[in-house]
């Protein structure tokens, strides 16, 4: 798969979480936390986790996922793991 950039990385997290949160897509942006400034619970976190996966062909465990606390969390992660 080919690395995505960090805006189509962004862009495909926003569509995941309006999909599964029904949270519009200008909302989603970097610097929001997922659970402060988006009120997204764990078990939609779950969800985004796995269609982002699916979408950008990495693997985000489940001890990771608690870690990543906001939308630029998750997208250095993508990027970190397409990269290598």
């Amino acid at each position: 798969m080919a690395v995505a950039t960090e805006q189509q990385i962004l862009d495909g997290l926003a569509e995941i979480i309006d999909d599964i949160v029904g949270i519009d897509k200008s909302e989603v942006t970097p610097d929001k936390n997922f659970v402060d400034d988006l009120d997204i619970d764990s078990l939609s976190m779950v969800e985004i986790a796995v269609a982002a996966q699916d979408q950008f062909g990495v693997e985000i465990p489940d001890d990771e996922l608690r870690n990543l606390k906001t939308v630029k969390d998750v997208v250095n992660f993508v990027q970190n793991l397409q990269q290598s």
